[in-house]
């Protein structure tokens, strides 16, 4: 399916409403060739189990659609870095109940967030790297973690390029092989790099703190705030702060060809005329010169 484009690695994030094995379809209704999928309801902190006929199901509907190029998001409570014990404990069950999942139905990266240090940035990336390097070392394999870069709010970490390279720096050498980085647009506009207006600039400073052989998604995401806001606030792609530009560029740039790329864009009422709307809009960039 969809073989003329099974190269782009391009979709979105989808609904699993019905189970994980629904999330290749719905990527297939979009034209979706990568998608996006929560293995479970990222708000509640029940830990479902992934059986053997829902594992089947799965990788039945990924032969069927052809979409392979999987990335799941751990939860939203998820908090490696929290000074708390009680929390960090159930953190780190979570976290490895999600690789878990994901181990047994073959996809391949976890996106996580850094978490809220809470009490002091130092400590809280000590505690961050330590939890990534228990919980890899619990669940081994060939399954990554992409910490992707966040907005800025508060008291997440992660926001800067120096702080992404300190805290892969800081997980257990045996497997931080295993960690790479998701980059997100929008958190990288609203934390402070203009690649709106300074594009080439910022990705050279990527490369040379976190590296781009680290990368291995990128969120598609426009944003609904200024430069510099330190929200995070998506928005549909050329309709936000940030315009089409930056998105025609990474659509041409060829050191992102091979990189799965997901848009986390407004859905509006039936998830699917936007998200059909915004590949298309992405894929016609990249037949298109940038200005």
């Amino acid at each position: 399916m969809h073989q003329s484009r099974v190269s782009d690695l391009l979709g979105a994030h989808v609904s699993v409403q019905g189970g994980v094995q629904t999330g290749p379809g719905r990527g297939a209704a979009i034209g979706a060739t990568a998608i996006q999928v929560f293995t479970k309801t990222p708000n509640q902190w029940r830990e479902p189990d992934v059986s053997s006929e829902t594992v089947s199901a799965f990788r039945n509907e990924c032969d069927r659609t052809g979409i392979t190029n999987i990335v799941s998001h751990d939860s939203y409570l998820i908090n490696l870095a929290t000074p708390d014990p009680v929390l960090a404990a159930r953190s780190a069950d979570s976290f490895v109940a999600e690789l878990r999942r994901c181990q047994a139905l073959g996809i391949r990266f976890v996106v996580s967030h850094p978490g809220n240090f809470i009490d002091e940035r130092e400590a809280g990336l000590r505690r961050n790297a330590a939890a990534y390097t228990r919980c890899l070392e619990t669940v081994p394999g060939p399954l990554m973690i992409l910490l992707e870069n966040t907005a800025g709010t508060g008291t997440s970490l992660g926001s800067t390029f120096e702080e992404l390279a300190r805290l892969r720096n800081e997980i257990g050498e045996h497997v931080r092989h295993r960690v790479g980085f998701c980059a997100d647009t929008c958190h990288l506009y609203s934390a402070g790099y203009d690649i709106a207006r300074d594009y080439d600039a910022v990705w050279t400073r990527w490369d040379e703190l976190v590296g781009l052989g680290h990368l291995r998604c990128l969120h598609l995401n426009d944003s609904k705030t200024p430069f510099g806001s330190r929200r995070d606030r998506h928005e549909l792609i050329a309709e936000g702060s940030l315009g089409p530009e930056p998105f025609r560029r990474i659509m041409r740039d060829p050191r992102f060809a091979g990189i799965i790329k997901v848009i986390e864009t407004p859905k509006g009422d039936d998830e699917v005329t936007l998200d059909r709307r915004m590949l298309r809009r992405l894929r016609t960039y990249g037949r298109t010169r940038a200005r």
